[in-house]
């Protein structure tokens, strides 16, 4: 049987966009037992349609108008059954609707109550509005992609949203949860992408302390300015991706192109890098994706093709491991991290609806 680490927690879901969705679907995915409360007739916002959205996969819903004081009651009776509850409002909102933190302790004192916000639940910004973009910029991180030629690149809302918003809320919470079940006493998590996306800057900062990062956007060793890291163009207008670092690497590297010259032996100095990597460029250049595919199988290179979400899924390691999965033809990434050599399985892809009374009468003898 799978191994479903967090089988048994029961977690109330607030319904939002974006990173809170995404850490409730990871929480689902370990097993937890989620119920997202949604406003009568769905989200405004994105698609609703919850067996083409795989964050919504794994939990059910109950329809309740958070604007209705009775709502707000039954509301409240969930989460008194509740280990933990995960919003995604602006600061304040929930204490509006009287499902604040204090309204939630006062009749369930061991819940963990997960805050999900761009700019945190207090500082000079943290009424204002924002997106993925925005929480990214006054970190470091968005100014740090790109090419010195492009400015900065958003990289889509990978970094803010999802790697310093929603994995961040759901570590959180799993790291809340144990002292809450031994204590029995909650916790307030308050997860901001600011800080998440501060956190996955660790490494760059750390390398620009030690004056490992000592150029502008697109000429350091990781961003695309090295020859030996970054990706490069084929002859058939698709692209392949090099991180040949290590000396061996970049030895089976330059050996599978068949490279030669003086200027080879001098990759460690960035004055070099520019005619470094306009010879790499030109060698893959002449080729095309599936030629290098073919040179570089097997190979300690360094070196993966660039695919597209449509060609992701049918890669071999991808297949191999079940990397993307497509469910009711829906591609998406299947549950990670393993657990004894097991990828939990994909939860339910379709959330469906239930009846409040329902919810809770599944919730009523508590473990």
């Amino acid at each position: 049987m799978t191994f479903k680490p967090l089988e048994g927690v029961r977690v109330v879901e607030l319904a939002s966009i974006g990173p809170g969705p995404f850490a409730a679907m990871m929480l689902a995915d370990h097993g937890a037992d989620v119920i997202r409360v949604e406003k009568p007739g769905g989200r405004n916002v994105g698609t609703s349609r919850s067996d083409k959205d795989p964050m919504l996969r794994g939990r059910r819903k109950v329809e309740l108008d958070l604007k209705d004081p009775a709502d707000v009651a039954k509301a409240l009776e969930l989460i008194a059954q509740a280990d933990v509850v995960i919003e995604g409002f602006r600061p304040g909102v929930t204490e509006r609707l009287g499902l604040g933190p204090e309204d939630c302790h006062a009749i369930n004192p061991a819940l963990v109550y997960g805050r999900m916000t761009g700019w945190g639940q207090d500082g000079p910004l943290a009424p204002r509005s924002g997106h993925d973009i925005n929480y990214i910029a006054i970190t470091g991180a968005l100014d740090a992609i790109g090419t010195k030629d492009s400015g900065p690149v958003p990289p889509m809302n990978l970094v803010g949203d999802f790697g310093g918003g929603g994995m961040l809320m759901a570590y959180g919470i799993c790291a809340a949860l144990l002292p809450a079940k031994l204590s029995g006493k909650g916790t307030v998590v308050d997860a901001a992408m600011i800080e998440g996306t501060a956190l996955l800057m660790t490494m760059p900062y750390g390398l620009k302390a030690q004056g490992l990062w000592p150029a502008e956007r697109g000429g350091n060793l990781l961003d695309g300015g090295a020859p030996f890291y970054g990706t490069f163009e084929t002859s058939d207008s698709k692209w392949v991706a090099i991180g040949a670092i290590e000396e061996p690497f970049w030895q089976e590297l330059i050996a599978k192109l068949e490279l030669k010259g003086e200027v080879l032996k001098h990759r460690m100095d960035s004055t070099y890098w520019p005619q470094i990597k306009a010879l790499i460029a030109g060698k893959i250049a002449a080729e095309t994706q599936a030629h290098w595919n073919d040179t570089f199988e097997g190979s300690d290179a360094c070196y993966a093709p660039v695919l597209s979400m449509d060609d992701a899924i049918d890669h071999p390691h991808n297949v191999a491991r079940g990397v993307l999965q497509k469910i009711n033809g829906v591609v998406q990434a299947a549950p990670a991290p393993r657990y004894n050599g097991e990828a939990p399985s994909i939860p339910m892809t379709d959330m469906r609806t239930v009846a409040l009374s329902d919810a809770l009468a599944s919730w009523s003898s508590r473990g």
